[in-house]
């Protein structure tokens, strides 16, 4: 079993502390990137977590549970502020369930929290991109003449605006060093990449292959 007690939101003011439970280690590497991970004098403080992920994926649920169609179950409690992963394996179901506690969450404190990729100038200036998954949120949020803030998840208060997250997770089909360098050059070594093809003796990732994806 891993665990990773970890924060959404780089505003401090309103930062969520969360604590993921999972059986694979690479789900507790997903995680890892994706969530912003605290100092070890934070860690050593960090008390009671305000969500609780158990992703126990690879396990099935019971089919013969009342009402139960699939599975695949991916249930979520808001009053116990707790979630359950059975059946997948899919690491998104983290990120997304995380999200969806946010949207819960910051409007009781009249936070706007956003799904959006943004970006700011050199004077200041933020630029907030909306989309769905796939539309080029990430891309146009990775522009090399300006900061990014975030590439997926944000809360805008009355402080500005903030990331939730503490990695990107891009699309990699078609990746090119040319059109996307800077999310090319982040593929290195404690990157996680999933559903992509890949030579078993050199490592090289092919991401014009889309059969697995």
């Amino acid at each position: 079993v891993f665990v990773n007690d970890q924060f959404l939101n780089w505003d401090p003011e309103h930062r969520i502390k969360v604590r993921i439970v999972s059986a694979r280690a690479y789900h507790s590497l997903f995680m890892h990137n994706m969530c912003i991970r605290p100092t070890p004098q934070e860690l050593e403080n960090f008390g009671t977590p305000d969500f609780t992920i158990y992703n126990a994926g690879q396990f099935p649920c019971n089919r013969y549970t009342h009402y139960m169609t699939s599975s695949t179950s991916i249930d979520l409690n808001l009053a116990r502020r707790e979630m359950v992963i059975l059946g997948t394996q899919y690491a998104g179901e983290m990120k997304k369930g995380l999200f969806s506690v946010m949207h819960y969450l910051m409007p009781k404190r009249q936070i706007l929290s956003l799904h959006s990729g943004s970006n700011m100038g050199k004077d200041g200036d933020v630029a907030l991109f909306f989309g769905l998954s796939g539309t080029g949120k990430t891309t146009l949020s990775t522009d090399h003449n300006r900061y990014l803030i975030g590439d997926d998840e944000h809360c805008w208060s009355e402080n500005g605006v903030s990331n939730i997250e503490g990695g990107c997770y891009a699309k990699c089909i078609d990746l090119s060093k040319e059109k996307e360098p800077d999310i090319y050059h982040a593929i290195k070594f404690g990157a996680v990449l999933e559903n992509v093809v890949f030579d078993e003796h050199t490592r090289e990732v092919d991401f014009s292959d889309k059969s697995v994806t």
